[in-house]
């Protein structure tokens, strides 16, 4: 998962960025208005951390011009504890949820995990798919009960699949979620991380839909 963190304070920039990477996911950063718009504009996230007081163009007016253009990826934006105005204010912009600040950033991966999840259409923190069982929030991965040791690429991409399942997902969707702007988007790594999966989980979930994508299904 993609995540963009909007944030002018570069010490907690820095925090949730690397809370976030160690968490799993591929993360792009911002630090004023203009360039958060532009990456929200013109790159794929599965979600946006988006901070209310910014410089060049405050968080607010980012998020109204986002959902004026139809970018529909979930937003939790950050708000002052004593500026409920902002809170009202994000929400009635397009928000999907706000934590004040100071915020322990625990709370702040479990908001974003459940707007991921939400914005896919799953209740549950736990995804399930015939013997395979992915734990949003442990990170952890069985087999028919029986625990799966993933590199961290191969983690990101079964996450993905996982999260939507049923669907026909192209080699370009992947690459553009799991990898940030700069990365070589002419690889041919997801065939080789799909080969791993296979390999790994053993039994045939990953369908290979030609011309198209892959898809995670079972038929059950």
């Amino acid at each position: 998962m993609r995540i963009l963190v909007v944030e002018d304070d570069e010490n907690l920039l820095r925090q949730l960025s690397e809370a976030l990477t160690t968490a799993g996911y591929v993360v792009d950063q911002a630090s004023d208005g203009e360039e958060a718009h532009f990456l929200g504009d013109t790159e794929p996230y599965d979600a946006i951390i988006l901070d209310v007081g910014l410089p060049v163009m405050d968080g607010i007016s980012v998020l109204e011009r986002w959902r004026r253009d139809q970018r529909n990826m979930p937003v939790l934006i950050l708000t002052a504890r004593d500026r409920w105005s902002d809170k009202v204010a994000g929400i009635d912009a397009g928000a999907d949820d706000y934590v004040t600040k100071p915020f322990h950033i625990e709370e702040v991966l479990a908001r974003v995990r459940a707007l991921i999840r939400r914005a896919a259409g799953h209740a549950s923190s736990e995804l399930e798919c015939g013997p395979l069982r992915l734990d949003t929030r442990t990170a952890r991965v069985t087999v028919n009960d029986s625990p799966l040791k993933l590199t961290s690429h191969e983690f990101r991409l079964l996450d993905y699949l996982m999260h939507h399942q049923g669907s026909v997902v192209s080699r370009t969707e992947l690459i553009e979620h799991l990898y940030d702007q700069d990365f070589d988007r002419d690889s041919n790594t997801i065939e080789v991380f799909v080969g791993r999966l296979r390999k790994k989980i053993g039994v045939d979930l990953i369908e290979t839909i030609r011309g198209q994508g892959y898809r995670l299904h079972h038929d059950a």
